[in-house]
């Protein structure tokens, strides 16, 4: 259990082997006790989409437990934060020693990222298939 995350949550909808699951996300320090003071205490609903071959033998309503893998969730922090900062920090120090003008550096720097989000949505559904969640009911 150590190498995966979980999440309880409430089936909002069935379509054939999709499921949609509203799940409560909260902060780390939700459950301080001082947390109506503080600015950093908070919780968003979110849908998660889960493609399960046994959707049927789910309610609308029913609780249930969002599972998730830990190394899945190190893969996403390395596509969305580590390399698009890789790919900046990089091309920003070479075209700093080619141009030697900060300002067309950083410019450049930030235009390589069109090109990364732009790889990033165009295979959206292989990473779908990548970072995929299971359920499993609530007994």
């Amino acid at each position: 259990m150590a190498n995966s995350i979980e999440h309880k949550g409430i089936v909002e909808s069935i379509n054939g082997t999709h499921l949609s699951v509203k799940i409560l996300q909260t902060t780390a320090c939700v459950s301080c006790s001082v947390k109506g003071h503080c600015s950093s205490a908070e919780s968003k609903e979110k849908i998660i989409d889960i493609t399960d071959a046994s959707a049927s033998s789910y309610e609308v309503g029913q609780s249930v437990m969002v599972v998730g893998q830990m190394s899945m969730g190190m893969k996403a922090v390395f596509w969305a934060f580590v390399l698009p900062f890789l790919i900046i920090l990089t091309s920003l120090f070479v075209c700093m020693a080619i141009f030697n003008d900060e300002l067309y550096a950083g410019c450049i720097s930030l235009s390589l990222l069109f090109p990364y989000y732009f790889f990033l949505w165009f295979n959206k559904a292989r990473f779908k298939q990548k970072f995929s969640f299971t359920i499993k009911p609530i007994k």
